[in-house]
């Protein structure tokens, strides 16, 4: 087993120091914010974030590849070695004062997940996961819930912001979910939807229209802490075909059966150009 607790130490390094720009960009009365799309938000504080996140990578792996939101080096999962950053993910709760919103960080090799960590920042959760090694939060072991009822589960999901072609569709599954669980929540960052599955607060998650910066170190923590994650076929292209179910078994293939009951085949995957 490979031995990444140095990777690990930077992650934490490097979150923590986002964390303490990100508050303090918190506390000024206003924020420079830019629309980069439709309801796509960026703020000084993301750019000022992952500028030093990456600043304390590159310093300790100064021939890694880095794919970061606001100043992606790349736009693919190279061979080798890539940080995948979202310094801010949750930007529009940011830039609105609603404190919910996480610096993810993720270290990939070969196209596999080897180090995840999520910070949550008003609260400072530290979710972390070293693949092989197991799921913490803050240094506790944390695992998915055991609850294989769907009638009882609390769902996380994330509603359209940017791409409203399935809108339709995914209203009707929204109804289902309201009359066959607890409950769905839906708090605006991806990467700690991800992690409330991780530590059993969720019993699954569902979206679709994430990049691969919201979900490359939270997937992993679920993995760690006993879950499944997939696209919305089952397969194994949740990372870029911006389309993901995650959950404990029995839930997750409960919210993948209720998906294909609400989509049209040619609506489960992202088409290519």
């Amino acid at each position: 087993m490979s031995d990444f607790t140095k990777e690990l130490k930077v992650a934490k390094k490097a979150a923590s120091k986002a964390s303490e720009i990100i508050n303090e960009y918190a506390k000024k009365h206003s924020l420079n914010v830019k629309l980069k799309g439709k309801n796509d938000l960026v703020t000084d504080a993301d750019v000022a974030a992952e500028k030093k996140i990456i600043e304390i990578i590159n310093v300790s792996f100064p021939d890694d590849k880095i794919l970061a939101e606001e100043s992606s080096g790349t736009n693919e999962l190279a061979e080798g070695r890539i940080w995948i950053i979202d310094p801010i993910d949750g930007t529009t709760n940011f830039a609105h004062g609603f404190p919910v919103y996480c610096v993810s960080i993720a270290l990939w090799e070969n196209r596999e997940p080897k180090v995840g960590l999520v910070l949550e920042v008003a609260n400072q959760e530290e979710f972390t996961a070293v693949s092989g090694e197991g799921a913490f939060l803050n240094g506790e072991p944390i695992q998915v819930s055991g609850n294989e009822d769907p009638s009882s589960s609390l769902i996380g999901t994330g509603f359209p912001y940017k791409d409203f072609d399935l809108v339709d569709n995914y209203l009707k599954l929204f109804r289902a979910m309201m009359h066959k669980t607890h409950g769905v929540r839906r708090p605006g960052t991806a990467a700690w939807d991800l992690c409330n599955v991780a530590c059993g607060r969720f019993e699954g998650f569902y979206e679709y229209g994430l990049s691969i910066w919201d979900v490359a170190a939270g997937a992993l923590i679920i993995k760690e802490a006993g879950g499944i994650v997939t696209d919305w076929q089952g397969g194994d292209n949740w990372y870029f075909g911006e389309r993901i179910i995650a959950g404990n078994k029995a839930v997750h293939e409960f919210l993948k059966n209720e998906i294909h009951a609400c989509f049209e085949e040619n609506e489960l995957s992202l088409l290519e150009n």
